[in-house]
C-alpha cells in the first residue's frame, strides 16, 4: 500500500542491515549483556519475533472484525516477558532466531503492502481507555522495531 511505502522500505532496510550483523555477534554478546529490562540480545530478538507475529495478527484482525476490535494486548501486565520465558529464547538456536526474525519481518511487510485502505481507521481496543487505529498500529510497529534494534546496537557496543 503506497501510504506505507516508507515504512515498509525502512523495515526492509533494517532487516538487510541487521541480519549479517546479528549473525556476526559473539555468543557472549548475545547471551550475557542485558538491557534495562534485563533482556539479553537473544531475548530482545525473540521479543521482536513475538511483536511481528502479534502485529501481523492484529493487522489482519483489524481488517475483518468489528471496530473496535477485541484482540489481546500481549504487551500488557508483563505478558511479553511471559512469552519470552515460555518460548525459552535464551536456549533457542541463534541461527533459528535470526532467520525467524528476518522472515517474520518480510511477511509483515507483505501484509502491510496488502492492507485494505478502507480499514485504516478501524480501531483496536488497547486498554479500557485507549484505542489504536490500524494506521497507527502499522506506524507504531516500525517505531517499536527501531527501539529494540537500538538496544541491540547499544549492547553490541
Amino acid at each position: 500500500m503506497s501510504e506505507f511505502i516508507q515504512i515498509t522500505h525502512e523495515i526492509m532496510s533494517i532487516v538487510e542491515e541487521w541480519e549479517p550483523k546479528l549473525f556476526s555477534l559473539a555468543e557472549d554478546t548475545i547471551t550475557k549483556r542485558r538491557n534495562s529490562q534485563k533482556r539479553n540480545i537473544k531475548q530482545i530478538l525473540g521479543h521482536l519475533i513475538d511483536s511481528a507475529s502479534n502485529n501481523t495478527h492484529r493487522i489482519i484482525h483489524l481488517q475483518y472484525q468489528q471496530s473496535p476490535c477485541q484482540y489481546p494486548n500481549y504487551g500488557s501486565n508483563g505478558n511479553n516477558d511471559r512469552w519470552i520465558s515460555i518460548q525459552d529464547y535464551q536456549n533457542e538456536n541463534w541461527d533459528t532466531i535470526v532467520k525467524l526474525w528476518k522472515y517474520s519481518n518480510l511477511h509483515i511487510v507483505h501484509v502491510i503492502n496488502n492492507v485494505d485502505a478502507s480499514k485504516l481507521d478501524n480501531k483496536w481496543q488497547y486498554s479500557d481507555v485507549k484505542f489504536i487505529s490500524l494506521r497507527e498500529n502499522i506506524i507504531n510497529y516500525l517505531q517499536h522495531l527501531k527501539l529494540h534494534i537500538g538496544e541491540i546496537n547499544e549492547l553490541n557496543s
